[in-house]
């Protein structure tokens, strides 16, 4: 028979964790039909002798909720072997969303997730109200790759009770009307729920974001509704303190994964120079309760400083001074101000992955005044010095002087290779934390697969190909229930990444394009030697670009 894409002599690593093979694999229908010796002939052949044929990418931590209105190809992810995404993490979402609410669901956005305002109110299409309206409308627009959602609790806490939702838990009432539009989201096709804990994700008007406000009783409820459906997980932004897992917060997972019957996993491990036992104990407390799965990244936490949106500096107490007024003046009023400068020296003592010792991580990236770019590339601290100021002073007179446009670069965590790897060779860990569609003006993590496979896989030698692709497909797929996808077998989708094993990586910092709506700008990260990205059967990458395809389905659990 004739098939629609054969691809020949791949050397195929199927996604199980089992030893890599010579074979051809043909396509027909958008499934994986055939895998072995081929002499049947098909529509289009792919070459793959000396690349890797593997699974697609399945990318679990993303936030493109709003990106898939205007950018089909879901870049760039697409460009790094990701076939797909799992989108509506950290509780904050886009849907369900009356029309009165949308500025609110906007802003939330803007501080949780550092997308700027006009991207978002140019960019988002506002074609739904409630959550199965916009899966159905995400359907209908069309993406080069598979789109997963997750149901963000914020946006349902405000359908119901508005901005009662940032002030309190929702009475008996509220919570069973909470979880009806919960209930009806996972039989429309959410692959679970998402919250948050962390003081850091602060929504419109600088209030707590709406899901922070649940109580056990709603989280309960809304737990208790997967269970009743057999199906989904729950993803949490678990720890207040990076990679610290605290007594009340290991309470809360274990009464998460009690209430729900299905998995639960948090965020977040990132490898610490201040507290180096951090991590491995997160993940001893995590490994006593089964079904707890803590996720990880394999990139530097390394990330801009955009002083108009400074998100970094959000879980000092302090700053919410600056993300109340986002106003210009306002804000060049709190960082002049001697009572802000002196709350946050006080807040940085003993603060978690940056204190007042720590200015030499902090890098000028870029000064926009003339009278400032002498100062690109050099550290506060040593612009400190030399002026004679302490680090607090001499940041906030840099930002003042080049009137708020002045970006930084800070390197946080995950710096110390050996440490790092021990997250990342931990099989129980997810290897995640992209969080493509997000921190735009910041950074872009979401080519940390091509980078697994590249530097920490090829260069490092931390654990096999083999290993690496299982916990890049099948082991995502597994822990959210999506069927059908994550290995290379008959029957399956036929969604593939194609790579050259001695080319394939990314750097670990991005580029700045201006693609955004209006021309805004983002941070992407370029791929180097994945050759195809095919989806469903269809051709989304190739020749180091997008096809513009639009083959990729809503995945519904």
């Amino acid at each position: 028979m004739a098939y629609d894409l054969l691809i020949r002599n791949g050397t195929v690593i199927d996604g199980t964790g089992a030893a890599r093979y010579q074979a051809d694999i043909a396509v027909a229908k958008g499934r994986i039909a055939e895998i072995g010796k081929i002499r049947d002939g098909a529509t289009k052949t792919i070459d793959a002798a000396d690349c890797v044929v593997a699974p697609g990418f399945i990318d679990p931590h993303t936030h493109y909720d709003a990106q898939i209105c205007w950018d089909p190809a879901i870049s760039p992810s697409s460009w790094h072997g990701v076939t797909s995404v799992v989108m509506g993490n950290c509780g904050v979402g886009i849907a369900p969303c009356k029309p009165e609410a949308r500025e609110i669901a906007m802003r939330d956005l803007v501080n949780v997730e550092g997308i700027p305002f006009d991207v978002l109110n140019t960019g988002i299409t506002w074609d739904w109200e409630s959550f199965p309206e916009f899966l159905d409308a995400a359907d209908k627009r069309g993406s080069s790759l598979n789109l997963g959602f997750l149901a963000p609790l914020t946006p349902f806490r405000h359908w119901v009770m508005g901005e009662a939702s940032m002030e309190r838990a929702a009475s008996a009432d509220e919570r069973a009307q909470i979880t009806q539009l919960m209930r009806e989201a996972v039989n429309a096709g959410a692959f679970g729920f998402s919250t948050t804990t962390l003081n850091q994700h602060i929504g419109y008007q600088a209030r707590p974001l709406a899901c922070r406000n649940a109580d056990r009783d709603e989280l309960k409820a809304y737990a208790n509704v997967l269970k009743e459906t057999g199906k989904g997980a729950i993803e949490i932004a678990l720890t207040k303190k990076i990679s610290v897992m605290a007594d009340e917060e290991e309470d809360l997972l274990a009464f998460l994964l009690r209430e729900s019957g299905r998995p639960v996993t948090f965020l977040a491990l990132f490898q610490r120079d201040d507290e180096p036992d951090a991590c491995p104990e997160t993940r001893r407390r995590a490994n006593a309760l089964p079904g707890a799965t803590p996720q990880t990244s394999p990139l530097a936490l390394t990330r801009e400083v955009n002083m108009r949106n400074p998100f970094t500096f959000a879980s000092f107490p302090c700053w919410g001074r600056v993300f109340a007024d986002k106003s210009r003046e306002a804000q060049r009023a709190v960082y002049a101000d001697p009572t802000f400068r002196d709350a946050f020296r006080g807040e940085l003592r003993g603060a978690a992955g940056f204190s007042d010792k720590n200015w030499g991580r902090i890098t000028v990236h870029e000064a926009h005044r003339p009278e400032m770019k002498h100062h690109e590339g050099r550290t506060v601290a040593e612009i400190a010095q030399e002026r004679g100021k302490d680090g607090v002073d001499t940041f906030l007179d840099l930002t003042l002087e080049d009137d708020l446009d002045i970006e930084f670069v800070l390197a946080q965590f995950n710096t110390d290779v050996k440490r790092v790897a021990e997250n990342l060779c931990d099989p129980r860990v997810l290897i995640a934390l992209g969080d493509g569609g997000a921190h735009v003006d910041m950074l872009c993590d979401a080519g940390y697969p091509t980078y697994l496979l590249g530097t920490w896989v090829r260069e490092r030698q931390i654990m096999s190909l083999e290993q690496a692709i299982m916990r890049l497909t099948s082991q995502p797929a597994d822990l959210f229930g999506i069927r059908g996808r994550g290995r290379l077998a008959i029957g399956n989708a036929a969604d593939l990444a194609i790579f050259d094993p001695t080319r394939v990586g990314s750097a670990s910092r991005g580029e700045r394009w201006n693609d955004l709506p209006g021309g805004a700008k983002r941070m992407v990260m370029p791929s180097r030697g994945m050759e195809y990205t095919i989806v469903n059967g269809e051709i989304a990458y190739a020749q180091d670009r997008a096809t513009g395809s639009l083959s990729g389905k809503v995945l519904r659990s």
